[in-house]
């Protein structure tokens, strides 16, 4: 017997265990009399196997029950044992939807909005492509590699949200077949963007990694979850993903080439991360944006003024505030210095 908060499931054979005992006929005899093993008796009675028609005909002829009664009852139990599981996967799936960042993702239109728990939980199944939400562990996203600060299950949630959007943007896009080593001679040029506006480099980056096999996604932050980008296999390219409403143009470009990174070292292939793999990208990530002699060469000079800042970012190529980050970072210059040199980017 199973059951749920809703409904129970009771097999055919609790009425067959109580014709025997209103006829006091063991299940050993009963086996006998059925032409069937003690053990397939036993399971029947325990509902582990189904009653089919031919054992009805058979109880119609031992017990004098029709037949049509008994698959009914088989009917009925098996119908009902579909329910119950149904109910009992709505239960823990209605769980799992409570932990997911749904308000937050529904407010940027990628699941509808709702409150109802079960609601929810069929937006998260079609959002998902899944049909239960349990099978998420299941189907994590292999080599997955994200920058994202701290570590906690909510995050885990909002990053399979986050991933399966990015997943399910990148397939409408049209790219080429992966071309690692033309991504790696790519990477000057797409550094060179760094001082262009995103109406100009949006295109351009889009239009330079399709063309080595990598889509590249831009989906809007989720609130609270320090998400900043991700880089993951899916079927036969490569997706990058980063978030971008309200970012610092230093913290854009650094989430990007640290993603290129991953994906240039194939640790997008790897089923569990390695040490040491993120403070490589961001080591990779600092020193394209800022070669490590140009950068120890301006700081040895100890002049952190705003034309100095300026005139450094000139020199090597890039946007000012991407210096300036790099200085806050390092803490040469706090944070509430110059900081109109910091540009935000609004990327729909």
């Amino acid at each position: 017997m199973l059951h749920s908060k809703k409904t129970i499931a009771i097999p055919p054979g609790e009425t067959i265990r109580e014709q025997l005992a209103d006829r006091e006929i063991s299940q050993k005899e009963f086996a006998l009399r059925m032409a069937l093993t003690e053990k397939h008796i036993s399971q029947l009675i325990n509902g582990k196997v189904e009653l089919t028609q031919d054992v009805a005909l058979r109880l119609e002829s031992v017990l004098g029950v029709p037949a049509k009664f008994w698959n009914n009852l088989e009917t009925n139990y098996r119908e009902k044992l579909a329910r119950v599981d149904a109910e009992l996967a709505m239960e823990r799936d209605e769980a799992i939807a409570a932990k997911m960042p749904y308000a937050k993702i529904s407010s940027s239109g990628w699941v509808p909005a709702t409150k109802n728990i079960q609601e929810r939980v069929a937006n998260l199944r079609m959002f998902f492509e899944v049909a239960r939400l349990e099978q998420l562990d299941n189907l994590k996203i292999p080599g997955i590699a994200y920058r994202k600060a701290g570590m906690s299950e909510a995050i885990d949630y909002t990053l399979a949200c986050w991933s399966q959007k990015a997943r399910l943007e990148a397939r409408k896009m049209s790219v080429k077949l992966v071309n690692i080593d033309k991504l790696k001679k790519s990477i000057p040029d797409m550094r060179m963007l760094t001082i262009q506006s995103p109406k100009v480099f949006c295109a351009r980056l889009s239009e330079i990694m399709s063309e080595c096999g990598v889509a590249l996604v831009f989906l809007s932050h989720i609130g609270g979850s320090f998400l900043h980008g991700a880089s993951f296999v899916d079927g036969k390219h490569i997706v990058v993903g980063l978030t971008v409403r309200g970012k610092d143009a230093d913290k854009f470009w650094f989430s990007l080439f640290h993603e290129l990174y991953h994906v240039i070292e194939g640790h997008i292939f790897d089923d569990v991360p390695r040490e040491g793999q993120e403070r490589a990208a961001d080591a990779f990530a600092r020193d394209v944006l800022i070669p490590d002699a140009d950068y120890s060469d301006f700081i040895s000079k100890s002049d952190t003024r705003k034309d100095s800042i300026v005139s450094f970012a000139q020199r090597i190529g890039i946007a000012p505030g991407i210096v300036l980050g790099r200085l806050q970072k390092d803490n040469i210059v706090r944070y509430s210095t110059y900081t109109e040199l910091k540009e935000k980017y609004e990327i729909a």
